[in-house]
C-alpha cells in the first residue's frame, strides 16, 4: 500500500476497523437501548455510515465517529418510537399468552417501572450500571473503558443504585 497512513476506504483497514469494535460498540448499543436485536441493527447502519463516508474520515477519529453515530442513531430511533408509541396507544391490548391477566399486569408494571428507572439515570450511571451488573466487568475494566478515574466510575454506581432504590420497591 502507497499510502502509509490507514485509510478507511481501504477494505483490509475497514475490517480490522471492524473486527475491533464490533463488540464493544454492540456492547454500547445495547447499554443505550436495551435490546440486541436493535443495538445490532443500529451498529451496522453505524458501520455502513463510516463506510459510506469513509473518505471523509480520519482514521484516528473513527473510533469516536462510530461510538458519536450509534448514539445520535439510537437518538432519532427514541424520537420516531415516541411517535409510534402515541399511535399505538389507541390500539387495542391483544394478549397472546396463557397467563393470568393479573400476573401479565404486574409483569409489565414491573419491567416499565425498571425501564423508566433506568431512564432516569444519567448516561453516565446507566453505561456503569450496565457494564457492571450486566456484563458483570469490574469497576477497574469499567474505569479503563470509559477512559475515567475508578474512583469516578464508584461516584456513577453509587448514584445509579441510590436512583433505583428510591424508585423500586423490594430491590
Amino acid at each position: 500500500m502507497s499510502n502509509s497512513k490507514p485509510n478507511l476506504c481501504e477494505e483490509t483497514y475497514f475490517n480490522t476497523f471492524y473486527l475491533e469494535h464490533i463488540q464493544h460498540a454492540s456492547n454500547f448499543a445495547y447499554y443505550k437501548c436495551g435490546d440486541k436485536d436493535n443495538a445490532l441493527d443500529l451498529v451496522q447502519d453505524a458501520f455502513s455510515k463510516i463506510w459510506e463516508n469513509c473518505s471523509k474520515i480520519d482514521f484516528t477519529k473513527a473510533k469516536t465517529y462510530l461510538f458519536t453515530s450509534v448514539n445520535n442513531l439510537f437518538l432519532n430511533k427514541v424520537k420516531h418510537n415516541k411517535v409510534v408509541l402515541e399511535y399505538a396507544k389507541a390500539a387495542p391490548y391483544i394478549d397472546q399468552t396463557n397467563e393470568s391477566p393479573e400476573y401479565i399486569l404486574e409483569e409489565e408494571e414491573f419491567k416499565n417501572k425498571l425501564e423508566k428507572t433506568i431512564s432516569l439515570l444519567t448516561d453516565a450511571q446507566r453505561e456503569v450500571f450496565l457494564l457492571n451488573r450486566i456484563e458483570g466487568k469490574k469497576y477497574r475494566e469499567i474505569a479503563e473503558l470509559l477512559e475515567v478515574s475508578q474512583k469516578a466510575v464508584e461516584k456513577r454506581m453509587s448514584a445509579a443504585l441510590k436512583t433505583i432504590r428510591e424508585h423500586i420497591e423490594n430491590i
